[in-house]
């Protein structure tokens, strides 16, 4: 059994394999992918700016619409590697604010540069003594905003990739409801497909609003979208 790590899937999966027909192909489509990513203008600016990922401007483009990051609040960010939206929260909730970063992958120390501010927990947060130690930093304070910008290694297989990612979803809505506090919010990472739906659905018994969003950097041709769910009422 292959365990996945956190950011890519939580869940052990069977070894499969695929087999190209045509390898040399396969390699010139990797190599056009690299192409446009070295290409694209949210890469170049990351680096520019020093951020471990480009996905900082999702998370930052919907705080520019929304507002979901306020002083003084506390933030869990499931899947955190490399850490460019705990970097965005850590901006905009310190210095009286939290913000917890969880991965089963490493993340630069709390007092590094641009990540000061953010408590790094190494583990998968399904694992008791994650979760113990979450609540233990915690100190009895509940969450006020849960982030998720989890995704599943994707294969190419959409009867395999996208259950994997609504898995993803579904655990973090499941987390969401241990530790928010009453009126707090989620942002969740999904694809739409298969599940996307039902789960909005799922998402509306108990969060008061529900809406979709799709950051200009998202790129275009990708099937992702964020779910915020605002007002939690539970």
């Amino acid at each position: 059994m292959a365990k996945i790590r956190a950011r890519d899937a939580v869940f052990c999966l069977r070894p499969f394999c695929v087999v190209f027909a045509h390898p040399v192909s396969h390699t010139k489509s990797s190599a056009r992918w690299l192409a446009r990513h070295h290409a694209d203008p949210y890469v170049r600016e990351a680096r520019a700016q020093g951020l471990p990922s480009r996905s900082a401007f999702k998370l930052e483009e919907i705080q520019q619409h929304d507002r979901i990051l306020r002083p003084g609040m506390t933030v869990v960010d499931l899947g955190a590697a490399p850490g460019g939206w705990s970097q965005v929260a850590a901006t905009h909730v310190v210095p009286n604010g939290r913000v917890f970063a969880l991965d089963i992958l490493p993340m630069p120390k709390a007092t590094e540069g641009p990540f000061r501010g953010v408590e790094c927990i190494q583990g998968d947060f399904r694992e008791p003594s994650v979760s113990e130690q979450l609540l233990t930093k915690l100190g009895g304070r509940c969450v006020d905003l849960l982030l998720s910008d989890m995704a599943p290694n994707l294969c190419g297989i959409p009867a395999v990739d996208q259950p994997r990612s609504m898995q993803l979803a579904e655990l973090a809505d499941e987390f969401a409801q241990q530790v928010l506090n009453r009126g707090a919010s989620l942002l969740v990472k999904v694809f739409q497909g298969e599940g996307c739906d039902a789960f909005l659905g799922q998402l509306k018994h108990h969060f008061g609003t529900v809406t979709v969003r799709k950051p200009k950097s998202s790129r275009p041709e990708s099937r992702e979208v964020y779910l915020l769910a605002k007002r939690f009422l539970l």
